[in-house]
């Protein structure tokens, strides 16, 4: 799955006001992040995730990481925020950010 540029363009749109929902702290990305992240993919579509640490290319390879693991598409890379998108098998009208903005 590719995203268009008019798509990202969308995306970024809604996760302007969205506030990071997971962050990673000194652990680095573990196991049970990536699980959490996995997690609040499937229930809210398109969240921005924090990547604490100095190191800008380490930054980078973590949301790589992310991406391939969880299977999601990166709309945005600003700093140390990341905003994610992968569409959930189920969306939930109560936790879909795309479902609440739309709908």
């Amino acid at each position: 799955m590719s995203l268009s540029t008019a798509e990202k363009k969308r995306l970024r749109q809604i996760g302007h006001h969205l506030h990071p929902l997971v962050q990673l702290g000194n652990q680095g990305l573990t196991e049970a992040i990536l699980a959490e992240i996995d997690a609040r993919l499937e229930d809210h579509e398109l969240i921005k995730v924090r990547i604490g640490g100095e190191d800008r290319a380490a930054r980078q390879e973590a949301i790589t990481l992310i991406a391939a693991t969880t299977g999601a598409e990166i709309a945005q890379s600003i700093g140390k925020l990341v905003l994610l998108y992968r569409p959930a098998k189920k969306p939930n009208p109560k936790l879909s950010n795309l479902l609440r903005v739309s709908g």
